[in-house]
């Protein structure tokens, strides 16, 4: 027997229903434990020194407070598009609701084109040395073939990434218990901070770069209408999916610190390669090097699957062209939005480093994160028939305060790289908006003819 809206909070769709709770959670967790951690440890240890944890215990917070808000939007209102059809509900203004969905793709897009270069980077040369530009394109160009074959394929790709990710980070924390246990390393590096940083200062800098590694929650909520059950399914997802993460990395923290000392860790590019190196054990760097590959490639397609979604949902919405929301009539995925979002996550390629690429999207996903606390308040007072998660005000309001300090700690640069996506986005919306209303002309012409 079918479950009724009241009891699962699905709603028609023309996308195929193929997610289970258990790929959902995959889904979060892959995202989750992706190249962040993999390539950004190294980040952290500049401005903490050995004391890693402590920046990945404040995003941790951050993360499941904003996961709260999340929790109740995306099971009070499961329809792609996440974050801009949230903004559309509580502002009912097109131009804001466009504007947060289209920074919400562009994360996904610089996301990806990030991980792109950390993939032709110091873990592919541990195997073979190539040009770094074919190797983006190439991978970028795989990935959007795997995206095109369907949503199902790509979470199905995604689970079996996910667990040799996590195996590779399993591996870590056995190989820094194996060196602590033979009563090598440094345990009292952990609670060592850096030199000529305050403690609160270099803690909450090195925040942000923690906070792109639990980044993947908000890329669920574009997965809405291809999710089974989404009213139980999303909360347990969510958090399951972010405490899995938080103790993983904190016992990635302290290892990567113990073991490797912190100056070496804070220059190394493949810090956890590095962890690998200073054990001393006979375990192959070539094999670490593949297994950290495999974790970022599952990251970016990730990311681009989420940036199709998000662009399909403003199609479907009328904020892009009609075109955008086009579906493949046998796979039932949106091959115009994921060719187009392959396109230009190949330009944004050619555009910063890891690291700039990786407090861009940051900053665009806390200004996300800000509509979607604010959204979350205004519509407190909306009902709807169907049961859903619901989180106390005061999670989303603590949120929204901690993610405006957050933005007090970016910097010029990435403030720059910002503003250049709002002025794009500000163009495109204008010209789409513009082709809009001629349509609607055409349209009520051509009836005038018909009735004469």
């Amino acid at each position: 027997m079918a479950q009724t809206l009241s009891d699962t909070g699905e709603t028609d769709t023309k996308l195929k229903r193929g997610i289970t709770p258990l790929l959902l959670f995959f889904f979060i967790v892959g995202d989750t434990l992706g190249a962040g951690i993999y390539t950004l440890v190294g980040s952290m240890a500049k401005d903490v020194g050995g004391a890693i944890w402590l920046p990945l215990i404040f995003a941790l917070v951050l993360a499941l407070l904003t996961a709260g808000t999340y929790a109740e939007l995306i099971t009070k209102y499961p329809h792609a598009g996440g974050a801009a059809r949230y903004a559309e509900r509580a502002f009912d203004k097109p131009y804001v609701t466009f504007l947060i969905g289209f920074l919400m793709l562009s994360s996904g897009i610089t996301t990806s084109a990030a991980l792109a270069n950390a993939f032709a980077g110091d873990y592919l040369k541990a195997l073979i040395d190539l040009p770094q530009v074919p190797v983006t394109l190439v991978f970028i160009a795989a990935l959007v073939a795997i995206n095109l074959r369907g949503v199902r394929e790509s979470l199905m790709a995604n689970v079996g990434a996910t667990v040799i990710e996590a195996t590779g980070l399993i591996i870590i924390i056995v190989v820094a218990a194996i060196v602590l246990g033979k009563g090598d390393g440094d345990i009292s590096r952990v609670t060592t901070f850096a030199e000529g940083i305050s403690p609160a200062q270099g803690a909450f800098a090195a925040t942000i770069t923690a906070f792109f590694s639990f980044l993947g929650f908000e890329a669920a909520a574009n997965m809405a209408e291809e999710v089974k059950d989404p009213s139980r399914a999303y909360p347990r997802a969510l958090f399951g999916a972010l405490l899995t993460a938080g103790v993983i990395y904190m016992l990635i923290a302290l290892g990567a610190a113990a073991v490797v000392p912190t100056a070496e860790l804070a220059e190394s590019e493949g810090p956890l390669l590095s962890v690998i190196t200073a054990s001393g054990l006979s375990f192959p760097p070539w094999l670490f090097a593949t297994i950290a590959l495999i974790a970022i490639g599952n990251g970016a397609l990730l990311f681009m699957v989420m940036a199709s979604r998000a662009t399909y949902g403003l199609a479907e919405a009328g904020l892009l062209p009609e075109i955008f929301g086009r579906v493949a009539p046998t796979r039932r995925t949106p091959w115009v939005s994921i060719l187009v979002i392959g396109a230009v996550t190949m330009a944004m390629s050619f555009v910063g480093d890891v690291g700039l690429l990786a407090d861009t999207t940051v900053l665009l996903l806390v200004l996300v994160f800000i509509s979607a606390n604010i959204s979350v308040l205004v519509l407190k007072k909306d009902k709807v028939e169907h049961k859903h998660f619901t989180a106390p005000k005061a999670v989303s309001i603590i949120a929204l305060i901690a993610s405006i300090a957050l933005l007090t700690q970016q910097s010029a640069q990435t403030w720059l790289i910002a503003l250049s996506y709002v002025v794009v986005g500000s163009i495109l919306f204008f010209i789409a908006r513009h082709a809009r209303k001629r349509e609607g002309t055409v349209a009520e012409d051509a009836e005038e003819l018909q009735d004469k």
